[in-house]
């Protein structure tokens, strides 16, 4: 495992060199941390500046911002994906497919067109998809519990019943608004972009998905328990009424966050877990800090295609996951040997 935890490390910073390298102005990886060093206290004395003007703002005001962003939105939508697959107990759920992604879409899409939540200022667009989330993954508990039954089955009908409604919704606030050009974003970052990752938009996400990282490690036993059911984990100790709600919290607090500042991403938080429990097993001590540092070097990755792929125009990040995820999905429902949890090592 640490072994592992390592190699992920090394791939990581890998990845968020060659990436910021990667582009219309090709860069060399050494000039990319000499610009990022040069930037720190005590050690920018030590760097010689022998880049251009154009390639310090290309690296340190463009690329190096939104490679990073990419980074905090692929760990962040990696770790919710676990939280809500230990709190459904489904193996297929995530926020894209739970509808929890459209609900912060909704609530976003109110900010961005109508100035909603206009009173918390800079921060009303992750209020509107904080509150979007909530509401749309509170609907989808209430509705699949209806009838005192709470099957995979129900579950997931009552989260695409939702979604479908939510985007609905979100259609209809874009079709009624009267800005055309909010209407070309909005379209543009519902399907998911890094394009507007500037150093701002780092530092309440990065704390915000390291915070219910460590949360929901300090509280790995429960989530391991959790898996086993309701019962069984109550007589291991766990208040599994408390717990849920504050994983709902957690859940709501992560994709709205991330929505507000990426758009909808999908796929991402169904198959980095998966992924993860097939190489490290069930046990969410490994399997949340693995699946967040794999989580962030895919959408990195992806994201680079996204702007590569057809340059100069760049594609929706949300196509490339879905290219990813579709296939992945269709290989899971048929491999009928695969339970929820992996081998459960």
């Amino acid at each position: 495992m640490p072994f592992l935890i390592v190699a992920l490390l090394i791939g990581l910073v890998v990845s968020i060199t060659l990436a910021v390298t990667l582009g219309s102005v090709e860069i060399q990886p050494a000039t990319v941390w000499k610009i990022a060093l040069s930037h720190l206290p005590l050690v920018d004395q030590w760097i010689g500046a022998d880049w251009s003007k154009g390639e310090q703002t290309i690296i340190w005001e463009i690329r190096f911002p939104r490679v990073l962003l990419g980074a905090v939105v692929g760990a962040g939508l990696s770790v919710v994906g676990v939280a809500i697959q230990s709190l459904v107990r489904n193996s297929l759920a995530d926020p894209y497919i739970l509808g929890v992604s459209s609900g912060a879409s909704t609530g976003a899409t109110l900010v961005i067109l109508f100035g909603a939540f206009s009173m918390y200022g800079q921060y009303a667009l992750s209020f509107g998809a904080f509150t979007g989330s909530l509401v749309s993954i509170l609907l989808v508990f209430t509705l699949s519990r209806i009838g005192g039954q709470n099957s995979t089955v129900r579950l997931l009908m009552a989260g695409i019943a939702i979604s479908a409604i939510l985007s609905a919704i979100t259609s209809l606030i874009i079709f009624s608004a009267p800005n055309e050009h909010g209407i070309r974003s909005v379209l543009f970052w519902m399907s998911g972009s890094l394009a507007g990752g500037k150093w701002e938009y780092l530092t309440i996400p990065s704390l915000i998905v390291v915070i219910c990282l460590i949360v929901l490690l300090a509280q790995y036993r429960s989530l391991n328990a959790l898996l086993m059911g309701e019962e069984a984990a109550g007589t291991l100790g766990v208040n599994t009424v408390q717990f849920r709600k504050q994983l709902l919290v957690i859940t709501a607090l992560l994709t709205g966050v991330i929505v507000s500042i990426s758009g909808s991403i999908g796929f991402v938080g169904l198959m980095m877990p998966h992924i993860v429990r097939v190489i490290v097993g069930s046990d969410h001590r490994r399997v949340l800090p693995v699946s967040a540092l794999l989580g962030a070097i895919f959408l990195i990755w992806a994201d680079v295609i996204a702007r590569l792929a057809f340059a100069p125009e760049e594609l929706p990040i949300g196509i490339i996951t879905a290219l990813c995820g579709g296939p992945f999905f269709i290989w899971l429902m048929l491999r009928s040997s695969y339970s929820f949890g992996g081998s459960g090592r």
